[in-house]
């Protein structure tokens, strides 16, 4: 998988927040949004404004919004799930919480975006992808005299107690890509061993996966375990906020998009995901507000800025295996036991 993401970048809060845009009387749809607020508002009001479709939008975390597709799944109540990590949507497909769709737009898109596709029975799809690593305040740690961080290793170093924040794998995607991530990195005792002992280290394991680092950009906490594009936006908006990856390699994720299984508005859903697919679309997140991921779409450039992936030293992360909705249970329950529930 890495070669491929790398040959194909070569060619080129407690309660959801939800929002409804005014409609012409082209029918409704039903979207989970797990991007950013101001992306999923962009993302409703373009649409609405290029379709006619109402848009009904709930923004939640991917961990909240697999949680929900669950509970809902005899009475669906959402048409489209639209970003978040790639494995809860590989667990939606495994668990048949989503269906099949093959889109027009397909051809438009980076070998790794179908690749998801094609893994998912073709009931996800690649939309963005962004690599795990650093965000840290550069004004707190030189106060600090604090070295930022570099490598993994670092991280459980005594200078960094209380100083890390990261998400709640229970509730955010980016937490369990973590959690994924340093299991292949290190093998799955040592991951474990590892994650108590950063464990005195972290001050607050937050409900999102971008919480952590708007923390680092306000000074109220060191570091973050974030996407790194998160931490350049936040640079870009002016706040002390600089990134690293890890030395000794980094996971990443495929921001996907489904269809759920029973929708009640299809068509309007197909048009939706046929939409979000474009060039046009797939700019809305820089546009809108300041995201950096890498597009899936091919013509749509990279923000400004942003990552460079091919830069970064990527594992080959096993989507299929830690995309499995056992898996992952498995390993977010371990979490709990061992290191979620700990004194600090």
């Amino acid at each position: 998988m890495r070669r491929r993401l790398l040959a194909a970048l070569a060619f080129g809060a407690a309660a959801p927040l939800a929002w409804s845009v005014p409609a012409a009387a082209q029918g409704s749809v039903n979207v989970y949004c797990s991007v950013q607020i101001e992306w999923c508002q962009a993302v409703a009001t373009n649409f609405q404004r290029d379709t006619g479709i109402r848009v009904n939008m709930t923004q939640r975390g991917s961990g909240e919004t697999l949680a929900a597709i669950r509970a809902e799944s005899q009475n669906p109540r959402g048409d489209v799930w639209f970003g978040g990590t790639g494995d809860p949507h590989l667990a939606a497909a495994e668990e048949n919480l989503t269906q099949s769709y093959t889109s027009p737009n397909n051809a438009q898109l980076f070998p790794w975006a179908l690749a998801q596709w094609n893994q998912s029975n073709q009931r996800a799809i690649g939309v963005y992808a962004g690599a795990v690593g650093f965000g840290y305040n550069t004004e707190l740690l030189a106060r600090k005299n604090i070295a930022p961080p570099a490598c993994w290793a670092d991280l459980v170093d005594a200078r960094f107690r209380g100083e890390i924040q990261v998400a709640n794998p229970n509730s955010s995607g980016t937490a369990y890509v973590i959690i994924a991530t340093l299991v292949q990195l290190m093998g799955e005792d040592q991951a474990f061993d590892y994650m108590r002992r950063l464990h005195p280290n972290v001050n607050s394991y937050t409900r999102s996966g971008t919480a952590p680092i708007k923390a680092v950009a306000r000074g109220e906490t060191g570091v973050s375990l974030s996407f790194v594009h998160d931490a350049v936006t936040e640079r870009n908006a002016g706040f002390p906020v600089a990134y690293s990856t890890p030395c000794e390699g980094t996971g990443y994720e495929i921001g996907s998009m489904s269809i759920i299984r029973g929708s009640r508005n299809l068509t309007q859903a197909r048009r939706f995901y046929d939409w979000a697919l474009t060039e046009p679309a797939q700019r809305l997140g820089f546009e809108a507000g300041g995201q950096l991921q890498q597009p899936s779409n091919r013509s749509a450039p990279l923000p400004p800025n942003a990552p460079d992936l091919s830069r970064i030293r990527l594992i080959d992360y096993d989507f299929a295996k830690y995309g499995r909705s056992a898996e992952r249970r498995r390993l977010i329950e371990r979490w709990d036991r061992e290191v979620g529930s700990q004194p600090r």
